[in-house]
């Protein structure tokens, strides 16, 4: 810059421009952004030299407490400093309330981890006060002993705790120089000293703005080394202990050993806090966080998951926490088997320490991996026990939730009493909505049979529905579905409900509400329930043919008719009715449109199969309808479910009527014969051929057994038909599986629908 003349400069023109609104990191008190822009104006007013610079200024709240008027205080605060302007009052306010509920915790989102998070440091006591004139000298001090380097950079400390004189101490190049150096040769000759020249720098790292300097003396790196070096000594004083502990002859330099092990152990973990404190600054920019983890961060922090002190495990925790939303970091926490580690941390009385555990297996429970490890260490009855702390119900069911997603893990919530305080929890909501953590987990509970008969305990069933018919409450009503899906002392509970539930399907409902309540009725496969009565008085049987017609509904909701359908027809009179409404014909128009949905065939075929036991409706498929074709066309199908249902209802057919007997008959030696021959032709291929088509001794052989001893190929049920053409599904699968003592309970072959989960 062109140096001027004093004669030259006969004006000064100043301009401030307002800035941002910060909280102050470490106090109670306001930061200002502002610039300052300083211009010397010529004699004639032009400009001659300009400068900016941004300044701050720090606004103490000293008085700030709980019975500080906000609204007051922020008022005078715009008034008294004219580098706020009036219309940042709103945000003067807000960050006012925030300052006086900060928490100093290491999970707070808002403020960076600050030097004050820390326990005390317990450094050198100084004869003097820091300050930052004397800066060199303190400088000086690092290239005496390790002493003096102790005090010194003590010194300097003191002085990077006042975020005041960071800017400054930044500007002094060769402090910093001499802190690193420092740090990177004598480390290990001392902890104190490496645990406060790592603190200086963590000063530094409490401001994004600095990070670049901190990398630029590689401190990263040099803390994992640190922080790996004294994991081993750890391990080196554990196994030493455990030799003296063993031996009785020397007691006594046992107890000495251990109150040397003691007093190590705090100056150690101090080291840790602040090394790994820095780390986790650092990993705010996500390559640093790279770097870290291909230095195997996760593995040493799960180390350090055996540690007793509480702060230390909050600190660990957090980073874990940060880390976890990483793929790559999830892997590695998979592979130490971290849950293992954090499954002893709960519950704790650390408020901090269980906050933040409970959130990072949270994180964890995405994985299906991780969940076992979960269930593995005992979490499900730990976690059910934390539902009683409201501070952190909302955590724990969230992570149960996802547990419960696994069939696996279903049925051990039973025994824990986790199911009663969820119940309790949906009672106290009344009428109010309820949370959707709360009814989804409720949900996947229910799919399961034990966890069903908890939840009926007492009024639960009956608190249930009158909430879920009352307010028409779709998620409870598909709560109460699943329960009713489970066959035993729980299903017969629903008799009382059944005209409830009847009288939902009326037109003026919501489609998504009549689905559940449909198909809690068609799982009601009770047979003391008189289903034709409950058609006639509530006038069913239209309905269901209406839902039939493809495009008449959402699919969800013609699929539950069709199940309805099925259960209704066990018992001959209703068969009857809906054989007279001409839903048979409904159904295989049905089929047709929606031949190519695997769950639509299933269902529509056990119809079938349940209405060829009743003459009425056996007559109107077998003579009426071209059914039987478009079984015998299903019996080959790809889906196991369909071939099975399918085959049975064939077979029962082919009892009944000689003609369709012969087609089925004709149509299985058909399939069986091309199978045969299909496997000739890979004989005769020889070496060349499908070696898995031959037995040990060369010969071809059949997956399904010789052809001529199939047994399903001829019929000789003589005798076993009654007068009166009346006979049971179960009565004929018994007979067809060679089990005539035994009677079955249920519905047979009847297809199980998908289990509702949320």
């Amino acid at each position: 810059m062109e140096k001027l003349q004093a004669e030259d400069a006969r004006y000064l023109k100043r301009k401030v421009k307002g800035g941002s609104l910060d909280v102050h990191p470490t106090e109670k008190a306001l930061i200002v952004q502002y610039e300052l822009e300083a211009t010397i104006l010529g004699e004639m007013g032009d400009p001659m030299v300009g400068e900016r610079k941004e300044c701050q200024k720090i606004i103490r709240l000293k008085s700030l407490n709980a019975n500080t008027d906000i609204a007051s205080l922020a008022r005078k605060v715009v008034e008294e400093c004219r580098l706020i302007h009036p219309s940042k009052l709103p945000e003067v306010e807000q960050l006012l309330f925030y300052l006086l509920n900060r928490k100093k915790s290491g999970n707070d989102k808002r403020e960076k981890h600050s030097p004050r998070d820390l326990a005390p440091f317990e450094g050198l006591e100084l004869d003097e006060e820091a300050n930052i004139n004397r800066i060199d000298h303190y400088v000086e001090l690092l290239y005496e002993d390790i002493p003096e380097k102790v005090r010194g950079a003590t010194l300097i400390l003191h002085l990077a705790r006042n975020p005041d004189n960071l800017e400054e101490l930044l500007q002094n190049e060769t402090a910093l120089g001499a802190l690193a150096r420092v740090l990177r040769e004598d480390w290990k000759q001392s902890v104190d000293l490496a645990t406060t020249i790592i603190y200086v720098f963590f000063c530094f790292s409490s401001f994004s703005q600095f990070h670049g300097q901190v990398t630029h003396y590689k401190i990263g790196a040099l803390c994992m080394n640190i922080i790996e070096h004294e994991l081993k000594r750890y391990d080196l004083w554990q196994d030493e202990l455990q030799k003296k502990a063993a031996n009785q002859n020397v007691k006594k330099e046992h107890e000495k050993a251990f109150k040397k092990y003691q007093g190590l152990l705090i100056k150690q973990e101090q080291l840790l806090r602040v090394a790994l404190h820095l780390l986790l600054n650092l990993a705010e920019d996500t390559r640093t966080e790279l770097k870290m983890r291909n230095k195997n961060i996760v593995h040493t922090l799960v180390k350090t998951l055996d540690r007793e002190d509480e702060e230390l495990l909050v600190l660990v925790v957090s980073f874990l926490k940060k880390l976890s939303i990483f793929l790559e970091n999830k892997n590695d926490m998979a592979e130490t088997y971290a849950v293992e580690k954090l499954a002893r941390l709960l519950p704790c009385k650390h408020e901090d320490l269980l906050n933040t555990t409970l959130r990072l297996l949270l994180n964890l429970s995405f994985d299906t991996g991780l969940r076992s490890q979960m269930v593995q260490a005992g979490l499900i009855p730990k976690l059910s026990s934390l539902l009683a702390d409201e501070s952190q119900r909302q955590l724990c069911m969230c992570i149960l939730y996802h547990i419960s997603v696994d069939d696996r893990f279903k049925s051990m919530f039973a025994y824990t009493d986790c199911i009663p305080q969820l119940m309790k929890m949906l009672f106290d909501c009344g009428e109010s909505p309820m949370d959707p953590e709360l009814i989804s987990f409720c949900i996947n509970l229910a799919a399961n049979k034990r966890n069903a008969q908890v939840i009926c305990e007492g009024n639960g069933l009956k608190m249930l529905m009158k909430r879920g018919l009352k307010l028409k409450d779709v998620l409870t009503m598909k709560m109460i579905r699943n329960v009713s899906q489970h066959d035993g002392p729980t299903k017969n509970l629903f008799i009382d409900y059944v005209g409830d539930l009847a009288a939902q399907t009326g037109v003026e409902e919501r489609e998504e509400y009549v689905i559940e309540c449909l198909g809690t009725l068609a799982n009601l496969t009770i047979p003391d329930l008189d289903w034709e009565l409950v058609l006639k008085e509530y006038n069913l049987v239209p309905f269901l043919k209406d839902r039939l017609k493809p495009g008449s509904a959402e699919d969800d909701l013609i699929l539950e008719v069709v199940i309805m359908i099925g259960t209704v027809s066990m018992d001959g009179s209703c068969a009857a009715m809906m054989a007279k409404s001409g839903i048979i014909s409904a159904l295989i128009e049905l089929l047709n449109a929606q031949q190519e949905d695997d769950e639509f065939v299933c269902q529509i075929v056990y119809v079938f199969y349940k209405m060829v036991f009743h003459q009425a409706t056996r007559d109107v498929i077998i003579k009426d309808t071209q059914a039987p074709a478009y079984l015998i066309d299903l019996m080959h199908d790809k889906n196991a479910e369909i071939r099975k249902v399918c085959d049975n209802t064939l077979d029962i057919i082919a009892e009944y009527d000689e003609e369709w007997g012969r087609k089925i008959q004709s149509e299985k030696f058909r399939w069986h014969n091309s199978q045969w021959l299909e496997m000739v032709d890979n004989r005769a291929m020889g070496d060349d051929g499908e070696p898995f088509m031959y037995g040990d001794d060369g010969e071809p052989f059949m997956h399904n057994g010789d052809i001529l001893e199939r047994r399903d190929l001829f019929y000789s049920a003589d005798g076993i038909i009654p007068a009166d053409s009346t006979i049971s599904p179960e009565f004929f699968i018994d007979y067809q599986n060679g089990d005539m003592a035994q009677s079955r309970s249920g519905v047979g072959l009847r297809p199980s629908t998908a289990i509702l989960e949320l």
